[in-house]
């Protein structure tokens, strides 16, 4: 693989938390790639929600088939830039594993039931819930596979790219137990890696267009609707002008291929430009810029105008604002059995010396089926029939 000189380049990787010897036929972030695969967090992805929930049907996404659509985005994408395609795949792949069950529903609940705690509403080693610092928490603390350490041992360009987001609260603990470290940057500005930073732009373009696929799928949005999208119609009417028999699910699938190889092609030549007029010439240079891989400002725009459609027709729909309720309950009501009672938990959880923390480690671990299988356990009520 050929790297341009502002790629990361495994060979001066800043290393592991715990030094290891290097492997003899794969470099550090195709090492992080196949532990992250092998990660039994990674396998329970498979019955995450991403919108709908897993007992809704077995043809939406799962946070596994995410994963896996945004891996391949950012190795196109990746490809083209000659940035390092291995670390890509490994942050992309790891990027959701702190995800709770049912999506966005899960986390906000788990978030709300963290923040209650205690008088001034901060839980005892943290603040509420941040679904990257948890993905991040997976892999430096939470998988146990090896006998020398926690976690996975990640390099630290690879813990960098999923720590996407992060409140300054939780930076600045970060930032005291690892000074200089994957958090340093949300206290003292820069940016991550072009890597990390490709990773983030190919997770807005795959949830984007596949929660169109989705949506559509499910009946809840129609192809009528999404006429009124400049970014979707714009390639449904090239689609018919060039195939005009086209109709149905092959109409909706062909416009959104081409809206996604549009979008690749503006990410490449947009971040072409930035990276030629910044002048970056390292990694590290690149660290130090505002972010470089990037739309260009009138995709942006078009992005921007389809994520405010999906909010409004999609995310706030009426059927699956019902069932993110019953969600946030099913959440909710672990939450509070389980700190009033640690025995229900296994006794890895329940023994741990911050318990809330063990709470929420427990019930972000979950996949969607087995927190309504706990549920209807512990409390009798059938919320998800």
């Amino acid at each position: 693989m050929s790297l341009a000189p502002y790629a990361s380049d495994p060979a001066r990787s800043r290393g592991r938390r715990y030094p290891e010897p290097p492997a003899p036929t794969r470099t550090d972030y195709q090492r992080d790639r196949d532990r992250v695969i092998h990660s039994t967090a990674f396998r329970r992805l498979v019955y995450k929600t991403q919108v709908f929930l897993n007992h809704e049907g077995d043809l939406f996404r799962t946070r596994l088939t995410h994963s896996l659509e945004v891996a391949q985005l950012g190795r196109s994408i990746a490809r083209s830039l000659g940035l390092n395609e291995d670390l890509v795949e490994a942050i992309a792949l790891a990027h959701d594993l702190g995800h709770t069950p049912f999506g966005h529903a899960g986390q906000d609940a788990l978030h709300a039931a963290l923040q209650a705690l205690g008088p001034d509403g901060r839980a005892p080693d943290g603040w509420g819930f941040e679904h990257n610092l948890q993905s991040l928490r997976v892999v430096d603390e939470l998988e146990e596979r090896y006998p020398a350490f926690d976690g996975l041992n990640l390099s630290f360009e690879t813990r960098e790219g999923i720590l996407k987001h992060c409140s300054r609260h939780n930076a600045e603990r970060l930032e005291r137990l690892e000074p200089g470290g994957v958090a340093a940057r949300f206290l003292r500005g820069g940016a991550p890696s072009l890597e990390a930073q490709l990773c983030n732009l190919a997770d807005e373009i795959a949830y984007n267009a596949h929660d169109i696929d989705d949506g559509v799928r499910s009946g809840l949005l129609s192809l009528e609707q999404l006429e009124s999208v400049e970014l979707f119609d714009h390639y449904r009417r090239q689609a018919l002008r060039e195939h005009p028999q086209l109709q149905g699910r092959r109409l909706l699938f062909e416009s959104i291929r081409r809206m996604l190889s549009d979008q690749v092609y503006d990410v490449i030549a947009a971040t072409r430009e930035r990276l030629r007029h910044s002048g970056v010439a390292s990694a590290d240079e690149a660290r130090t810029q505002a972010a470089l891989v990037a739309f260009s400002d009138p995709m942006r725009e078009r992005s921007r105008a389809l994520k405010a459609f999906l909010f409004r027709n999609l995310y706030r729909h009426p059927q699956v604002v019902e069932t993110t309720g019953r969600a946030r309950q099913v959440i909710g009501d672990l939450f509070g059995r389980y700190l009033a009672e640690p025995g229900e938990m296994p006794e890895a959880h329940g023994q741990r010396r911050h318990i809330e923390r063990a709470v929420a480690d427990y019930i972000a671990g979950m996949t969607d089926r087995f927190a309504i299988r706990e549920h209807e356990r512990l409390f009798g009520s059938v919320l998800f029939p």
